[in-house]
């Protein structure tokens, strides 16, 4: 009898506790859903965004060219990694531009003391404080009474001695510098100018007037134009606030224009005036990438004579100038015809013409397919191939 009453005791006892517990877990529970309720998950998800301060020359960013003239990080050897912080795009981006400033400078640099070419200060007769811009040229660009090149870039953030940026850091700097054109038209005997038609104004931190006051709500703007801004502006700021718990406020910029440079087309006629024109030179050569054609372009139809009497042959890489749009007319559209040829993206062998019944200027195949674009810098290494083809084999 005392045995099964232990036994029916400890049961008891067993029980109590079970339920006990089970109570005990159910409050723990009930309290860390009740918690939860009041935690906002998607701002602990939020990452808090790194200041948006960089290095500002390459041995700070920890890279180097190789002997290639490959990008390397200097410590492990390897190629640019874009995705440096995980689901961070716009500080990733910010990051490839500043990274992106620091070789425009080397590349200056470069054509400075490995090509030997001078700088020479736009506009000439600029003052001490007015904004500048600035070109490279060899010693005899002007006096090399044969023949001269001229390197005239696409759009985008590219400067002078660029083809693109993206080859620079992703390949080499044969492959994304003009550098090897420069050094082969030197051996060749021409005079060398390449242009520099993307620097077309001062960037300078916006100061804010106090005394300004903001623009009512009843503007002269449309209100559908400015709907679609705001609803523009509401988004951008969302998506930050949605990614980033504390999004970087970037300094606001102006633009100072250059005088008579403030566009590409500005700067290539401004050159074509004060230098081009000015050589000794009985024969120019052109080198005309994307919208580096359509400047071209723009030139003829401003100095149609001049550019006639001086200027040879043109060789274009995927240009996007439209003769029909910039109204050229019918002499300087036969005139095209005679001495420009523009290389394509096109899948069909090197020089098979295509696109013919586009009879502004012969378009031929460059021998491949189009490759990626990005930031409007539309370049690859097939191109670079048509280039020195025209340019220095044909010529």
């Amino acid at each position: 009898m005392p045995v099964r009453a232990s036994i029916f005791l400890f049961c008891l006892v067993w029980i109590t506790m079970a339920q006990l517990l089970a109570q005990e877990e159910k409050e723990k529970t009930t309290a860390l859903k009740d918690l939860l309720s009041r935690i906002d998950l998607d701002e602990l998800m939020k990452k808090d965004e790194p200041p948006l301060n960089f290095p500002e020359t390459l041995d700070e960013f920890e890279y180097a060219f190789n002997e290639h003239g490959q990008l390397r990080h200097i410590h492990t050897g390897e190629p640019f990694v874009f995705n440096y912080k995980e689901d961070l795009h716009r500080w990733n981006q910010k990051r490839y531009e500043a990274l992106g400033e620091i070789i425009t400078k080397y590349v200056y640099e470069r054509l400075e003391n490995d090509c030997n070419l001078k700088k020479e200060i736009l506009p000439v007769d600029a003052t001490e404080d007015e904004p500048k811009s600035f070109i490279y040229m060899s010693e005899d660009a002007l006096t090399n009474p044969e023949k001269i090149m001229v390197l005239i870039q696409g759009s985008g953030v590219v400067r002078a001695g660029q083809w693109a940026r993206r080859l620079i850091i992703n390949e080499d700097l044969n492959s994304g510098t003009q550098i090897p054109f420069i050094n082969r038209a030197k051996e060749e005997g021409y005079g060398v100018i390449v242009l520099n038609p993307n620097e077309n104004s001062l960037e300078v931190e916006k100061v804010p007037d106090p005394a300004k006051k903001p623009s009512p709500d009843a503007s002269d703007e449309p209100a559908e134009k400015r709907e679609r801004k705001e609803e523009r502006e509401n988004k951008k700021k969302k998506d930050f606030y949605e990614k980033y718990r504390n999004p970087q406020k970037e300094r606001e910029m102006e633009h100072i224009p250059i005088r008579e440079n403030s566009s590409p087309e500005e700067h290539t006629l401004y050159v074509w005036d004060h230098f081009i024109s000015k050589s000794l030179a009985k024969n120019v050569f052109i080198v005309a990438h994307s919208y580096g054609g359509l400047s071209f372009v723009n030139l003829m139809i401003q100095r149609e004579a001049e550019v006639k009497n001086h200027v040879r042959a043109v060789a274009m890489t995927d240009s996007v100038h439209n003769v029909w749009h910039q109204e050229a007319n019918k002499s300087i559209r036969d005139w095209l015809r005679e001495h420009c040829c523009n290389w394509v993206s096109s899948p069909e062998p090197l020089d098979t013409l295509v696109d013919p019944m586009l009879n502004d200027c012969p378009r031929v195949s460059a021998d491949r397919e189009e490759s990626e674009r990005e930031e409007r810098e539309r370049d690859s290494e097939w191109e670079h191939k048509a280039r020195m083809k025209t340019a220095l084999k044909k010529w």
